[in-house]
C-alpha cells in the first residue's frame, strides 16, 4: 500500500470511532506512557499539541510535573522549533489550527531525553507514517540521543509502512 492510501485507510478508520471512543484510547495510551520507565526517568521530554484525532497528550503535559517539557512549533513551510511548555495558558492556535507553546525557544536539543511523536500509522518495526510534510522526519535528526516513543490508537498499528530513507523509525510504540 501507498503512503497516501494508507493514510487514508487510517482516516477512514478514525471516522468509524465516536470522539467518546478516541477519547477513552487516548486514556490508555497515555497512561502507558505516563507509567513507563523511559518517562517517569525523563529530565526533558519532547510532547506535542495534539489533534482532536490524535492520542491527547494533555494528560502527559500534566504527569510531567517537574520535568521539562517542550513542546514543536512550526516556524515555516518546512521547519518547526521547540518551546518550553509552561503550562495550559502559554498555548496557543498556531499552524494547521494545532495548538502551539508560546514559552521560551528551547535549543538544547541534546538534553532531551524521551521524545514522544504523532504519526497517522506505525508498525511494530517502529516505522512511522507521518501526515506527509516531513517536519518530525527534518526535527528528530537533530536529537538523535533521544528515545522516541511513537503513540498511536490501535486501529493505527498495521502490518507494514511504507519508509524511504528520510524516514525516521521510532524506538517503540505504544497503542494502548
Amino acid at each position: 500500500m501507498h503512503k497516501s492510501e494508507l493514510r487514508q485507510a487510517i482516516r477512514n478508520s478514525k471516522r468509524q470511532h465516536t470522539a467518546g471512543e478516541l477519547g477513552a484510547m487516548s486514556i490508555a495510551a497515555a497512561n502507558r506512557v505516563a507509567a513507563h520507565p523511559r518517562f517517569l526517568s525523563a529530565k526533558t521530554v519532547m510532547l506535542y499539541c495534539s489533534l482532536a484525532d490524535e492520542v491527547d497528550t494533555a494528560l502527559l503535559m500534566a504527569a510531567g510535573t517537574g520535568k521539562t517539557i517542550v513542546l514543536p512549533r512550526v516556524t515555516g513551510p518546512a521547519t518547526m522549533e521547540l518551546r518550553l511548555f509552561t503550562g495550559p495558558q502559554s498555548l496557543a492556535e498556531g499552524a494547521f489550527h494545532i495548538m502551539e507553546p508560546t514559552g521560551p525557544a528551547f535549543a538544547d536539543y541534546g538534553k532531551i531525553d524521551l521524545a514522544i511523536i504523532p504519526g497517522m500509522a506505525f508498525d511494530r518495526e517502529g516505522h512511522r507514517l507521518g501526515r506527509g510534510r516531513g517536519y518530525y522526519d527534518r526535527f528528530l535528526p537533530l536529537m538523535p540521543q533521544a528515545y522516541k516513543i511513537g503513540i498511536c490508537f490501535p486501529f493505527q498499528l498495521v502490518d507494514s509502512v511504507p519508509t524511504e530513507p528520510t524516514d525516521i523509525a521510532m524506538d517503540e510504540v505504544i497503542w494502548e
